[in-house]
């Protein structure tokens, strides 16, 4: 049966905006017709998040559709590979099969590097044998990003037979490739690698594009990239997409998701039909979605009606021609309703003695350095006033104890100092730590961490906070990673306990969000793993406990 949607159609790709109607037949448009409406609303192609890991917003997939539906975006290409790490292909096949249930579409890469490199330890494997079954499926739209820069470079037989697993099925091949540059990004480059999320300046960009990548700018919860790489959208649109890779829920509901970029886009005066090609049809045509309408004739009829084209607040939205959003009824679609319950875990650490967080100073120590906003980090040599047995913090050089434990096995914690958290009591700690979910912690003293760790290993998984006296805990009973709630009730407890942290001292934008990043090795230049502190410029251990 014909319907016909009306409102102000904004053509992408011969760049006109006309009043009219959208018909729709059996899920695709089959014409437009040009007339004159009293709609107000003007009708676009849904937003698409390129390159997103669905678990770091503590949702399934199914409650994160429905929080980031109604800010307009209508597809995502999922990474994955956090759920991966904790179980395995067992994981993935969970988020494939929990998607079904999610209001927009979502469409899922084979993670690539499960453990991230071979200094990890995660729950599990994917090996190269499981990346070309998976391949064979015809069910992923690509090979995640390929984080063992190292292991491409060096020929690393595992890596290489990933990479043909991919090429051999014509799935594009995502990189992860921060500062890499001139014969070694050649190199990378000539095994199929296409994009990159990871740049941090406009130097990099440019040099990546120009050797044949796609960029993806990121504006996440923690990362932000944008303002460093808008320049890029008037120079290369044919080249860019837009991605969150990690996108809290308190963040989606208060800043927005795809949209928030395509209104600073804007705003900052590019060229609108550029910001939307970015937002919208390019990542359809590098991940090959043919099953995502881009406003065409024959296209399925997957659109969005925005307010105007400056606030691109979602009226309507449409997914298959059936209405699955409408502003005017925003009641039923909250969310309000629980996944059913899910024994889906590995968690294998006792809970640990005080003894185990002991960290002798006694001179000139290295020590990670937080670079605000951002994933990188800095190697800070540290300098104590006095020789201590037991450091626990500093808090006028803003020195904090930072603390690694593997929740799959019982062995002990691995124990550093962290500069840049600003805490000045208390501890919180998250077994949502990339890229293998194991339990990080900061500190200011031992017993405060010692609380929210076993306060982790207790619940098995989730994010503790702990005020000196109170410890506070968000159960993440899916993997130690993910929540069956909806996401506005995750968002307000996850509120709830940014807000004890920054009650501590932390002024951070997203502070759990960046602890869960300081044991990711595969991003520079100082992280905390498996034996201690490791440099990502050496690609080794800097010191082993």
């Amino acid at each position: 049966m014909k319907k016909e949607v009306e409102g102000k159609i904004v053509d992408i790709y011969n760049k006109e905006i006309f009043e009219g109607a959208v018909v729709i037949d059996n899920e695709r448009i089959v014409g437009f017709k040009r007339c004159s409406t009293t709609a107000k609303g003007y009708i676009i192609p849904g937003f698409i998040d390129s390159h997103v890991h669905i678990e770091s917003s503590m949702l399934t997939p199914r409650h994160f559709g429905e929080l980031i539906m109604v800010q307009g975006t209508l597809a995502i290409v999922t990474d994955p590979h956090e759920i991966a790490n904790v179980m395995g292909v067992k994981g993935i096949n969970f988020m494939m099969d929990n998607s079904t249930e999610s209001p927009v579409k979502m469409y899922f890469s084979i993670p690539s590097c499960v453990p991230s490199t071979p200094f990890d330890v995660a729950g599990d494997i994917v090996s190269a044998a499981d990346v070309e079954q998976l391949a064979a499926t015809g069910r992923f739209v690509a090979l995640s990003e390929m984080m063992n820069v190292p292991g491409v470079l060096n020929g690393d037989a595992d890596v290489v037979a990933k990479l043909k697993a991919a090429n051999k099925y014509h799935l594009p091949i995502d990189g992860h490739s921060p500062g890499l540059n001139g014969k070694d990004l050649e190199t990378y480059i000539k095994y199929g690698v296409s994009t990159d999320h990871e740049c941090f300046s406009l130097v990099e960009a440019e040099e990546k594009i120009k050797s044949g990548m796609k960029i993806l700018i990121r504006e996440g919860s923690a990362a932000r990239n944008y303002e460093g790489l808008k320049q890029l959208i008037g120079k290369y649109p044919d080249k860019l997409m837009f991605c969150t890779d990690d996108a809290h829920p308190d963040d989606i509901i208060e800043r927005g998701h795809i949209d928030k970029m395509v209104r600073r886009a804007v705003a900052d005066g590019f060229d609108l039909f550029d910001v939307l090609k970015i937002a919208t049809v390019n990542a359809i045509e590098h991940y090959n979605l043919n099953n995502v309408g881009r406003l065409r004739i024959g296209d399925k009829a997957d659109f969005i009606i925005v307010e105007d084209l400056t606030s691109f607040h979602t009226e309507k939205v449409f997914v298959d021609g059936v209405l699955r959003f409408d502003a005017d009824n925003k009641e039923q679609y909250a969310g309000t309703t629980a996944d059913a319950e899910v024994v889906f875990n590995h968690f294998d650490h006792d809970k640990i003695d005080l003894s185990a967080l002991r960290k002798p100073v006694k001179k000139q120590t290295i020590a990670i350095e937080l670079i605000k906003n951002e994933l990188l980090t800095n190697v800070y040599s540290y300098i104590p006033k006095v020789a201590m047995d037991n450091f626990e913090s500093d808090m006028q050089q803003d020195m904090a104890k930072i603390v690694y434990i593997n929740r799959y096995n019982n062995g002990a914690p691995q124990v550093a100092l962290c500069k840049g958290f600003g805490l000045n009591k208390g501890a919180f700690a998250s077994s949502v730590a990339h890229d293998t979910h194991n339990i990080i912690a900061i500190g200011c003293s031992d017993m405060d961490l010692c609380r929210v760790i076993n306060a982790l290993i207790e619940s098995k998984g989730g994010l503790a906070t702990c005020d000196g006296q109170t410890t506070e805990v968000l159960p993440l009973p899916i993997g130690g990673i993910m929540s069956n709630r909806s996401g506005h009730e995750v968002a307000s407890e996850y509120k709830r306990l940014s807000g004890i942290v920054n009650q501590l001292g932390c002024q951070l934008n997203a502070p759990f969000m960046t602890l869960s990043f300081m044991s990711l090795v595969v991003i520079p230049e100082i992280k905390i793993g498996e034996k201690g502190l490791f440099s990502y410029p050496a690609f080794d251990w800097i010191e082993k406990n």
